[in-house]
């Protein structure tokens, strides 16, 4: 089951609650008893990391290690790369000609 935050809209609270996909979304706040509780987009609390089974299973040909991809990517910026957005790195898209 997945956690849901709310913050209440009236008095600025905020909550976590577990529930089940099919359950309705809480309205009343616990804290001031007003009907204004909306739900939260949150970022997903987990990264997957490192060598396993993602990274490795079913690969086939020349298809290239991501994380390392990705901390290539990173140095490059972080270092004052040659792309700036254009499309010279290979992880932005190429500009529209």
């Amino acid at each position: 089951m997945p956690i849901y935050e709310y913050r209440c809209q009236s008095c600025d609270h905020e909550l976590e609650v577990l529930q089940k996909l099919s359950d309705p979304e809480l309205r009343d706040c616990p804290s001031c008893g007003q009907p204004e509780l909306k739900k939260l987009i949150s970022a997903v609390g987990f990264r997957l990391k490192g060598s396993g089974w993602y990274e490795t299973d079913f690969k086939s040909g020349n298809q290239r290690n991501l994380a390392k991809s990705e901390a290539a990517a990173s140095s490059d910026s972080a270092s004052g790369g040659t792309c700036a957005g254009a499309g010279g790195c290979g992880a932005c898209p190429a500009p529209a000609t």
